[in-house]
């Protein structure tokens, strides 16, 4: 059966869990998903069970012995010492029971969404348990143990001969899939983030712009701390068009990250809904422009699990069913049910309030400073285009 959009999905995704208390909480899958249902915009007929990566798979972007200590750390047979080499055991990355089998899900999650869509399955695939762009080759970092999305490049490469555009939305610049694709001309990485002065991992600057045969197929844009909707969306939209335009990608995967709203705890940034509404709305528009509608989108960050993420990424869903005309009130029945479960005052409507943060002083001084680092970024696209 062919589908416009699948939504990979199963309740062992939760499994991915660091503890009670770690700020990366699958749970959120569980809000987005009551949220769609409640709107009636879920079909049970569009859900597909992710697999598991299998260890080949996984050797596409991992070496193989960061991948046997993950399993040895899942059964409790790892020593600290050589743990902490492979970054696990840390504060952000904690050792859990299970943690290979629950990883290798996450990542065969993004496998199965990239199958339905390169085989014509279906245009759209949306699996939001993935998105762990800071894993590395050999090492977890940032509460990523496998890399989904670098194991789905190198896969869509080997098995579909696909030329790859990345684009990154998380306040957390996507340093893991930048790394592994940093010397390679047939996948282009575009990550739009807060500026690594204040925030994890420190990197992405705009000089971050590939090596050797790679260079010139890595985009960062690192905004100001305190960027707002207006500034955010003026970078995305301009910056995306146009490297879409130079790269002429086969197929678009996006990271979705809703860590950029101005309730995220673990950012700086003063954006609010708006975004998360055009986000999806232009990767679709640019999907079907130069990909003939392959677009594959995948979750990421965002703390702010009851008031941010399940509207950010029901959005998703919404644009890639062509149902994202939602606007106004929740559903009750969602906003009751779960209100019993947070001290936290949820949402009511798909909107933020206008009055959600008080007026920034260096509205004029963010504004302007973005601006002159969207040109920076875009000079060698536009100077390259007039030769």
């Amino acid at each position: 059966m062919n589908h416009d959009a699948v939504f990979v999905f199963s309740d062992q995704l939760l499994s991915y869990k660091f503890s009670e208390n770690h700020p990366f909480n699958q749970f959120r899958l569980t809000l987005t998903i009551d949220l769609l249902r409640k709107l009636n915009a879920l079909d049970d007929q569009c859900i597909i069970s992710p697999r598991s990566a299998s260890e080949e798979e996984l050797w596409l972007n991992h070496d193989k012995a960061y991948v046997e200590a993950v399993k040895k750390a899942s059964v409790g047979e790892l020593l600290p010492e050589i743990a902490e080499g492979y970054g696990l055991g840390t504060e952000d990355t904690p050792i859990f029971n299970g943690m290979h089998d629950a990883s290798s899900l996450l990542v065969g999650g993004t496998l199965t969404a990239v199958d339905y869509v390169m085989s014509e399955k279906s245009n759209h695939a949306l699996h939001l348990g993935g998105g762990l762009h800071h894993g590395f080759r050999g090492k977890a970092s940032g509460f990523c143990i496998y890399n989904d999305s670098s194991v789905a490049i190198k896969y869509l490469q080997e098995k579909y001969h696909a030329r790859v555009l990345y684009v990154d939305t998380d306040a957390h610049h996507g340093d893991g899939v930048q790394w592994s694709f940093y010397d390679d001309p047939n996948v282009c990485t575009f990550s739009i983030h807060e500026t690594g002065r204040y925030l994890f991992p420190g990197t992405g600057s705009i000089n971050e712009r590939g090596h050797g045969r790679g260079y010139g197929y890595s985009f960062n844009l690192p905004l100001d701390a305190f960027t707002e909707d207006e500034s955010w969306l003026q970078s995305y939209e301009t910056a995306f068009l146009e490297i879409a335009d130079f790269f002429k990608p086969d197929v678009i995967l996006t990271q979705n990250g809703a860590d950029s709203h101005h309730y995220d705890p673990l950012t700086h940034l003063s954006a609010t809904m708006k975004i998360y509404r055009q986000i999806p709305k232009l990767a679709h528009q640019i999907a079907h422009q130069y990909c003939d509608g392959r677009w594959i989108a995948v979750g990421g960050g965002g703390y702010d699990i009851w008031r941010v993420v399940p509207r950010a990424w029901s959005l998703i869903w919404l644009e890639m069913t062509e149902n994202s005309h939602f606007s106004g009130p929740l559903p009750e029945e969602w906003v009751s049910y779960w209100q019993k479960l947070t001290s936290l005052p949820l949402p009511t409507t798909w909107e933020d309030a206008e009055t959600i943060y008080k007026p920034i002083p260096r509205k004029a001084e963010i504004e302007e400073k973005n601006q002159l680092t969207l040109e920076k970024l875009l000079y060698p696209i536009r100077h390259r285009s007039k030769k």
